[in-house]
């Protein structure tokens, strides 16, 4: 009789055991969900297939039991630094685009800041596509009084660039020239990036984004992201010394309406020699792309642009990745996926070491 009981009893505990299990994957497979409100102009695919958000002016990342390192949802540990890197296209023809860039950064790093929450240590560095520095206003400063008949904001007083200031890939902390912001950016870092220290991140931000529009028409937006990430610019007394840290995970953002004519290599390359500042982790990099959309079956960039082809290829070889139209008139909705892709790439984190 007392036997019978006893095997009664750890039928029953077994029975509770399974009940429990169950209740545990079903937890964990809701949590590990994730919901994104995506624009029309942004590329998931190799076909640029994606849903549409109706109203493309607002970042709204609606995370439903979004997964992450403290609450079992991720298989990672979690980030807790972001290296932000910003390759702009400083050509004749992009004055416009930079503008909707500034315009579309507070609400992206507001965004970042609130939902990254354990994610609060940031570097953000902006490159441009061309190491020229000034336009013609360092040559006519000495005819016309010191000043710039045509850029009268243009700090002829100001002496010549340092070696950084016109090296490919250097972090831009004193854009001038046309269109550009003409004024030394104060960074409170110490560096040629901004961290979380920057009281007013924003408009910093502005400062060195409006980078201008005397670049050279072939521009070289992936010799110059190659090169920011380079360990020549990384060592120390480098340019970008401190920037990439191996314990974050990187953004890169890269903004150009032309394909990539000016830089050596082929997309494979660039490929490796980003994979390599990261020590080979590939899933610890999230690469944005605003190129043109001449692939597109309504393209908003004009009829002659010339299809990104080299340039679509590098994005898409990342599995962390969104490219999206460098002609749509606002990138918010584009910035609005690429936030909840930057979140789950930070929950995914295995930091090195």
């Amino acid at each position: 009789m007392d036997r019978r009981i006893i095997c009664l009893s750890i039928a029953c505990l077994a029975a509770c055991a399974d009940a429990r299990e169950r209740d545990a994957a079903t937890s964990a497979s809701a949590s590990a969900s994730i919901s994104v409100s995506a624009g029309t102009d942004v590329d998931t695919s190799a076909d640029g297939s994606g849903p549409a958000s109706e109203d493309p002016g607002v970042l709204d990342v609606a995370a439903e039991g979004a997964g992450s390192a403290d609450d079992g949802g991720s298989s990672g540990q979690g980030c807790k630094k972001v290296d932000f890197l910003f390759v702009i296209d400083n050509s004749g023809s992009m004055s416009d685009e930079q503008d909707s860039l500034i315009a579309s950064f507070p609400g992206f790093i507001q965004t970042i800041q609130t939902t990254l929450t354990d994610a609060q240590d940031y570097h953000v560095l902006v490159t441009d596509t061309d190491a020229a520095w000034g336009g013609e206003c360092p040559l006519l400063c000495g005819f016309f009084n010191g000043t710039c008949p045509d850029i009268p904001s243009y700090p002829c007083d100001g002496g010549p660039p340092s070696v950084c200031d016109t090296t490919l890939g250097a972090g831009v902390t004193y854009p001038l020239g046309s269109d550009a912001t003409n004024q030394l950016c104060a960074f409170t870092s110490g560096h040629r990036f901004m961290d979380a220290t920057q009281p007013d991140l924003s408009a910093a931000f502005q400062c060195a984004a409006k980078v201008g529009s005397d670049g050279d028409g072939n521009e070289k937006a992936m010799s110059a992201l190659v090169g920011a990430l380079s360990e020549e610019l990384a060592l120390p007394g480098g340019c970008n010394e401190g920037f990439i840290r191996d314990d974050a995970i990187l953004v890169v953002t890269f903004i150009t309406d032309e394909e990539d004519k000016g830089s050596t290599g082929l997309p494979e390359g660039w490929f490796a020699n980003v994979i390599a500042s990261k020590k080979g982790d590939e899933s610890a990099i999230v690469m944005l792309g605003l190129i043109n959309d001449a692939d597109q079956p309504a393209p908003l960039c004009p009829a002659e642009t010339e299809d990104a082809v080299k340039l679509r290829t590098f994005v898409e070889m990342f599995p962390n990745s969104i490219r999206g139209s460098v002609c749509e008139p606002s990138y918010n909705t584009f910035f609005e996926q690429a936030v909840a892709l930057i979140d789950q790439t930070c929950d995914d984190f295995v930091p090195a070491g």
